[in-house]
């Protein structure tokens, strides 16, 4: 195989970087340790929301955002602080400008679409300057993931077809040859044939050698997440305490981490390792696809949220707002779980699982299919299959027989008593108008929101009224899903060593590059940044090499 450039990790960030090769008449080579059952990477099991910033779909919805907001909203969360965040700066701006910019038109113009109710993901820690969106921004394509793929892996297959485009599946790079500051080959193990279903874990094989020379290299290989040693090595006690004993992967076996050793072996600069992002709401697939395969929880702001030992978590550790504060409580604390207590209205109203998979209506792209999960009775199927199936749900009649459940697949120190207490003390927030339980306003404003109020926020109620029941309990678990941090590089994706010098034709995108620059996030994600990260620093990638 021989190629003008080479392309490692066929994900998102890996092909929206061919695409803008070959619309350049580059010829390229996609290189990828799985099979071509997997094209498209952790993107396809996504639920396809993108962060965006003044856009119709806001609007529509009363929605008043600009730059100059999302700016603050940005740098309260990222809070950038190191020396090194200098490109990452760099690249929040860049993003920025996108978002607010051409970025919908040009992926309207690909034939995406979105949701016309925008999400309020991520609300934040309680202050204006700090972390969190100020407004609603994340944006659902229809279709969900593989949606958000379609027009790039069409492009990419009707290139191959064109002979711009080759495929090297299971081809695992090990090797990136650097000589006098620039790249001159790739060199890997072929892995044996598989047939195994997309995100099984597939076999590591070896049945031949490759190295092919090329000037230039993109390395689009992905994260950490489903590599628990590498998450637990990087893990930054100081911040967020003591790693869970347990964790469950949101992402499959072959996102490895490897290609991140290897980039550095080859004198890239790997910056912000002990930035990770890690969702608390994690519940174990009843029916997994890959190794420890975990599925989060996206839940409105009604579930009360209390440790493992049933004590409520303060603020601003309340359901969608403040993830790395709520995990840190729960490492600070000691364990590895934790738990939602809510009612079946609302589970019905306000629960919604993460994935393209357990998004049936939403992949569909069609409007009925919506209409009959969304307002029909009872919760989504694929929430009351959870509820039915999995390992982490108690569901009770009474008080008594919850708790009884809970301990059963707890810690088995959850005092009744205590935790009734305190469900009774928040219940009766909701006599009047006013009160000073901090959920209890949030959930109030949240409905001011038409978006929530009409499809994301039950009306307030008792959890121990009988007529709201019956009473769920769901142990929520850590799940691993994402790296902060990653390959430094400028803003044309050039990758760069220890000394701020780019190492000739070797570039970065994708998570591999901390969805830009070595980590655009800094400290926390606002959601529909890590889609948007791999499209923007891929185009960006994939434009300079070009």
């Amino acid at each position: 195989m021989t190629s003008d450039v080479i392309v490692i990790g066929g994900g998102l960030a890996g092909l929206v970087a061919a695409r803008e090769l070959a619309e350049r008449g580059k010829s390229v080579t996609i290189l990828d340790q799985e099979g071509r059952q997997n094209l498209g990477g952790q993107a396809f099991w996504s639920l396809g929301g993108l962060f965006m910033v003044d856009t119709p779909e806001q609007r529509r919805m009363g929605i008043t955002d600009s730059i100059e907001l999302a700016r603050g909203d940005w740098a309260g969360s990222a809070a950038f602080d190191r020396p090194e965040d200098g490109w990452p700066r760099r690249w929040a701006s860049a993003y920025l400008e996108f978002a607010a910019g051409e970025m919908r038109s040009w992926l309207h113009g690909l034939g995406l679409r979105w949701f016309p109710v925008v999400g309020w993901a991520e609300r934040g820690g309680g202050h204006a300057d700090g972390h969190g969106n100020s407004v609603p921004r994340f944006h659902l394509t229809w279709g969900t993931g593989p949606g958000v793929l379609k027009p790039f892996v069409d492009s990419v297959l009707a290139h191959e077809a064109a002979g711009r485009v080759t495929f090297g599946f299971r081809h695992r790079v090990d090797a990136l040859e650097v000589s006098d500051g620039r790249i001159t080959a790739v060199s890997g193990a072929i892995l044996a044939d598989t047939d195994v279903a997309r995100g099984v874990a597939s076999s590591r094989e070896v049945t031949g050698a490759f190295r092919i020379e090329a000037e230039q290299v993109i390395v689009a290989s992905g994260g950490i997440g489903a590599n628990f040693d590498l998450v637990r090595q990087n893990w930054p006690e100081e911040r967020l305490g003591t790693p869970p004993a347990k964790m469950i992967s949101g992402v499959p076996a072959h996102v490895d981490g490897r290609m991140l050793g290897i980039a550095e072996a080859a004198g890239a600069s790997v910056i912000n390792r002990d930035r990770m992002w890690h969702y608390t709401e994690g519940i174990r697939n009843w029916d997994p696809i890959w190794p420890h395969h975990g599925i989060r929880i996206l839940p409105g702001p009604s579930s009360l949220w209390f440790d493992a030992e049933g004590k409520r978590l303060p603020p601003p550790c309340m359901p969608g707002f403040d993830t790395m504060s709520t995990l840190r409580e729960i490492c600070r604390r000691g364990h590895d779980h934790s738990w939602f207590v809510l009612t079946q209205k609302i589970i019905e109203k306000e629960f919604a699982l993460s994935g393209s998979e357990q998004n049936p209506d939403f992949t569909s792209g069609k409007w009925i299919e919506v209409l009959k999960s969304r307002r029909g009775k009872g919760a989504p199927a694929p929430v009351e299959a959870f509820k039915k199936n999995g390992a982490d749900f108690v569901v009770a009649e009474d008080f008594v027989t919850l708790v009884k459940g809970m301990n059963a697949i707890g810690t088995g120190r959850i005092d009744p008593q205590s935790l009734r207490e305190q469900i009774v003390a928040r219940d009766r927030q909701l006599t009047n108008a006013f009160g000073k339980d901090a959920q209890v306003i949030a959930l109030r404003g949240a409905r001011a929101y038409r978006g929530d109020r009409l499809i994301r926020t039950a009306k307030p109620h008792a959890i121990l009224d009988p007529a709201n029941g019956p009473l769920i309990a769901v142990k929520l678990h850590i799940l691993t899903r994402k790296s902060l941090g990653g390959i430094e590089t400028d803003l044309d994706g050039r990758v760069l060593g220890p000394d701020g010098s780019a190492i000739g034709g070797l570039y970065a995108a994708g998570e591999a590059a901390g969805f830009g620059g070595g980590g655009y996030h800094g400290y926390n994600a606002l959601e529909g940044t890590f889609l948007g990260g791999c499209i923007f620093s891929g185009r960006q990638a994939g434009r300079a090499a070009g």
